[in-house]
């Protein structure tokens, strides 16, 4: 993204706002810390059904909860975390560890979208084992969101 239309969403007001106010920007912060929470509780939970933990909880009950509660928080995040971004764009675009996570978020929600494409989720969704496919889109879930957590929490040491 060109540095211009960085320092231009910077100026935009709500931004500037979020600057003076510190209740604001804690209050914002903690929205998107929530929501990553959703995020991370919601997926967790489901990666680990299909890896085959929590057997006796089916998942035809547990997926569809779970996967709205997942999408609601990614939006939240997505929304709360470009609030953040707009505070201080120019080093955020900037910062190995805020590229790292996005990409990360990126690959996460990705993963996500092709794994509820694909026939072998319907087909375990509605009460076959888990064919190995999705067990390990599964996998790579857990440790695409975790790293993007990880990589998130660095965002404040690389500036």
């Amino acid at each position: 993204m060109p540095t211009e239309l960085l320092e231009a969403l910077g100026q935009f007001p709500l931004a500037a706002a979020l600057r003076r106010s510190t209740t604001a920007y804690a209050t914002l912060n903690a929205a998107h810390i929530l929501s990553i929470g959703l995020v991370i509780g919601s997926i967790a939970t489901l990666d680990l059904r299909l890896l085959g933990l929590f057997r006796s909880a089916p998942l035809s009950a547990l997926a569809p909860p779970l996967t709205r509660v997942a999408a609601a928080g990614v939006l939240l995040a997505m929304t709360t975390g470009f609030l953040l971004f707009s505070v201080r764009p120019v080093a955020y675009a900037n910062n190995p560890a805020f590229l790292i996570k996005i990409s990360l978020v990126a690959l996460g929600v990705a993963n996500a979208l092709i794994l509820h494409r694909n026939w072998r989720w319907r087909a375990a969704h509605g009460g076959a084992p888990p064919h190995i496919s999705v067990r390990l889109a599964a996998l790579a879930s857990l440790l695409i969101w975790a790293g993007a957590v990880l990589a998130g929490r660095w965002i404040g040491f690389l500036q």
